[in-house]
């Protein structure tokens, strides 16, 4: 709502604007004219067409950047176009001249009738005007459809810009009625005007700039994540007093469960058997409906779903991304849970709602998806637009959806799985499976998707990126978005963490900018793990792990040699250490054997 009233006061003072010339011949021709029949009509039009071009634009744009990764770079040459119109008036000239040779004819028609006015005659010229206006809005214009390109198209994108075009309207309505005072006001501003907008042009430009050299840290892609969170997510949280997102371990931020149970998560392959039936059924409170599905940017294993397509079914949504430990540990069960009940009425539905901009790629979540073994539907939440509708702020959250569409149960976080399966269980002999019971689920996680020594972890997740950095050490202090040569302490207290080598440090991650660099982390807990990015190029990058100056040996991660030795090739989430036995005070270094490496987040198990 915020959003939309300060698009409105953004089209009001459009008539400040040089960008209003345009329009202004034709909206005073009707000044001498009653308002109500001539001078709304007019208004009316001319914002309703406004609205309507730049929507059309905005939907397409957004089509083809969905289609695939590299519509992207569509989205940033419409950015450069847009910034050339308003920093270059001639060619602003030429590229909007069909919409205004448009708008000229559809003038000459409606006023063709001589001194008759009418109102549909008024609407008429409005709609002509809106032609000539919709590209002349440059700066509100082009960045609403970038968004939206970025972004998505949606609902919300089409009334801002109805908002956008009622202040305009507004504004125009009061110099109708004012009269000549605010076009002398105006006037004198147009100097100023003209060049504000070609500042704006010139600053859109040097974005375009950043963006293809790769100087923006990943902003591009960022836009709207969650985890890092945007301006207008930070509002929205502000108004609603949400808090940050959040991943849940075990079972912490759950809510308390219906029935006790056991912990889950042992060292060693893990195995889930389902518990025997209870005795009594579970208490499964309604908590709301199912929302709306339509917000995914893309479905993978499946046609798109509804809410209506599932009715009849019971449905577990599993909101999860695939660098995300505790979403990797939780899967087997959900993968388990997914095979054993299918044929019994269940259907899982995995909502990937990334956390880091290399998420957002839909390739890195086909080729994730495959690797995982996820064979059930997919929904691609790049927007957050289920994540929203669920009111959800955790990976992973699972929600419980009964046969009728109803959400009985949730839980956020690893654990409890028996619990979960439980619910399962019972939604499933509400719906008539009567026999859901007796099923048993096995299931062995090996590797990163083994569950957490939690009663010996003292480390937590630690990101690298300045947004969300802590226990970071180094003599002179971090640098933001520039590259900076580090010197790691040689001695650091427990979770602290340091680089050393010349990194450039982001927002969301540390890229290597020297042909070698290291990082190092003091870290108790049986696992470490580190997502790892090749860089913008995908080339492979070369690295040694060693724990307290050896390597690793027995100790080495499912991604580690036994040497210490690895190679960074795609964006994901490696694991490093494995170890065995006591777990004990460690100094964990990776050194980096080629440059353009990108970290972004340790994670412990």
């Amino acid at each position: 709502m915020l959003l939309i009233v300060l698009a409105y006061l953004g089209g009001a003072l459009t008539i400040l604007s040089p960008c209003i010339l345009p329009v202004l011949p034709f909206v005073f021709s009707r000044a001498d004219q009653p308002f109500v029949r001539s001078g709304l009509p007019l208004l009316a039009g001319m914002a309703i067409t406004f609205a309507a071009v730049a929507t059309l634009a905005a939907v397409g744009g957004g089509w083809v950047t969905q289609a695939n990764q590299y519509g992207r770079w569509l989205a940033v040459a419409l950015l450069g176009i847009f910034g050339l119109t308003l920093l270059l008036p001639s060619f602003a000239e030429r590229v909007m001249r069909p919409f205004v040779s448009a708008g000229n004819r559809l003038s000459e028609f409606a006023q063709a009738d001589g001194q008759r006015v009418s109102a549909s005659s008024s609407f008429l010229l409005g709609i002509a005007t809106g032609l000539l206006w919709a590209p002349c809005a440059g700066p509100i214009l082009g960045l609403v459809l970038t968004g939206a390109a970025l972004r998505g198209a949606s609902v919300g994108t089409t009334l801002l810009l109805v908002a956008y075009a009622a202040g305009a309207a507004t504004s125009l309505a009061v110099a109708l009625l004012i009269g000549g005072r605010v076009f002398a006001a105006m006037k004198r501003s147009l100097g100023a005007g003209e060049w504000i907008r070609r500042g704006i042009g010139a600053a859109m430009l040097l974005g375009v700039v950043a963006i293809s050299l790769g100087l923006d840290t990943g902003v591009l892609a960022r836009v709207s994540t969650v985890a890092t969170g945007g301006i207008e997510q930070k509002l929205v949280d502000r108004l609603s007093g949400g808090t940050a997102p959040a991943k849940a371990v075990k079972n912490e931020a759950a809510a308390p469960a219906q029935t006790a149970a056991a912990p889950d998560g042992a060292a060693g392959p893990a195995m889930m058997r389902a518990a025997a039936p209870a005795e009594a059924p579970l208490s499964l409170p309604v908590e709301g409906e199912l929302p709306s599905l339509s917000g995914a940017v893309q479905w993978l294993n499946s046609p798109p779903l509804t809410a209506q397509d599932l009715r009849g079914k019971v449905v577990l949504v599993d909101f999860w991304t695939y660098s995300c430990i505790n979403c990797l540990r939780s899967l087997p069960y959900v993968k388990a849970w997914a095979q054993k009940y299918r044929d019994q009425g269940l259907v899982v539905i995995g909502v990937h709602a990334p956390e880091f901009a290399f998420e957002r790629n839909v390739d890195n979540v086909k080729r994730a998806t495959h690797d995982l073994g996820v064979d059930y539907p997919v929904a691609i939440d790049n927007n957050y637009a289920i994540w929203r509708a669920f009111g959800n702020r955790y990976w992973p959250a699972h929600y419980f959806i009964d046969a009728n569409g109803q959400i009985r149960f949730h839980h956020f976080g690893e654990g409890d799985y028996a619990h979960s399966e439980q619910v399962i269980q019972q939604l499933l002999a509400e719906a008539g499976h009567a026999n859901a019971g007796a099923m048993v689920s096995d299931t062995v996680a090996n590797g990163v998707q083994m569950a957490a020594d939690n009663a010996d972890m003292q480390s937590p997740e630690t990101y690298l990126g300045y947004e969300r950095a802590e226990n970071f050490v180094d003599l002179g202090g971090e640098s933001h978005d520039r590259v900076h040569t580090y010197a790691a302490p040689d001695q650091l207290a427990l979770n602290n963490w340091g680089l050393a080598g010349a990194w450039k440090v982001g927002a969301e991650q540390a890229t290597l900018s020297a042909s070698t660099g290291t990082i190092v982390y003091r870290f108790h807990a049986r696992d470490l793990h580190l997502v790892l990015g090749a860089g913008k190029d995908n080339k492979p990058v070369r690295f040694r792990v060693s724990i307290d100056g050896a390597a690793p040996g027995n100790a080495h991660g499912s991604d580690v040699m036994a040497d210490g030795t690895g190679t960074v090739t795609e964006q994901r989430l490696y694991q490093l250490v494995r170890q065995s036995g006591d777990v004990q005070d460690h100094t964990f270094t990776i050194e980096f054997l080629d440059p353009g490496v990108q970290a972004y987040a340790f994670t412990f198990g």
